[in-house]
């Protein structure tokens, strides 16, 4: 549970942010949602997820921009919670951080996801991997999902795009193959732009050759969560 329970440095500056107090620091998940929404709910969400995405953090800033807030957003945080555990629980070579209303999934080469040299093509533990995650999606069917491709830096800037644009769609197509609508899906792809690790170490790279997710709230379950919390 450890992964599930960390929290981001940037969770804790935008909370700080929105509420001016210290006790947000205290909150759990569910009451950080709902105290986002009390101050300005999916407009602060967007005006952080777009500052954020603009970094190396593009995954995050999605989940940030997709903020219902307030007591809607506790309900929805209610339900990424559930997810989370699932996804940790059932794949051990994924790295799970629950952010305010959404999910942030990373898979290094080392760990759940990985193609060979130049190779986009799923296959062993790889698909194995994403034969449970799309079992949990499809658990969750409201939820959307945003899959990102990343490359060390190795190799020319326009060849790493475009293997991190095949990678990304390689996982895209694979999921959509097991039965996940293909509409809850956005791929996105950075080649070499947004490392997470040095590139100057074999360890660095190995943790930026990587596919990551966010995993966000539908119109759907928004819609259903507000609903839900009327009053």
């Amino acid at each position: 549970m450890k992964n599930l329970l960390r929290k981001t440095v940037y969770v804790f500056m935008c909370m700080a942010l929105i509420t001016g107090c210290s006790a947000t620091k205290n909150a759990n998940k569910k009451q950080k949602g709902a105290v986002i929404g009390a101050t300005g709910g999916a407009v602060i969400g967007g005006v952080l997820g777009n500052n954020i995405g603009k970094g190396n953090n593009t995954a995050l800033g999605a989940i940030i921009g997709a903020v219902v807030g307030g007591v809607a957003g506790g309900y929805i945080g209610d339900r990424m919670d559930r997810q989370a555990e699932q996804i940790e629980e059932e794949i051990p070579g994924a790295e799970v951080t629950r952010v305010g209303e959404g999910i942030n999934v990373t898979f290094t080469e080392d760990a759940g996801v990985y193609f060979d040299t130049n190779k986009s093509n799923v296959k062993g533990t790889s698909a194995t991997t994403l034969d449970k995650l799309a079992g949990i999606f499809k658990e969750y069917p409201k939820s959307n999902v945003l899959v990102e491709g990343h490359t060390d830096s190795a190799g020319p800037e326009d060849y790493n795009m475009n293997l991190s644009q095949q990678r990304a769609e390689s996982v895209t197509n694979y999921l959509i193959a097991q039965g996940i609508s293909p509409t809850r899906f956005t791929t996105k792809w950075y080649g070499e732009n947004q490392p997470k690790a040095d590139n100057t170490t074999v360890e660095g790279k190995a943790k930026n050759r990587r596919v990551e997710l966010a995993i966000v709230a539908s119109k759907e379950l928004k819609e259903e969560a507000i609903e839900k919390t009327k009053g």
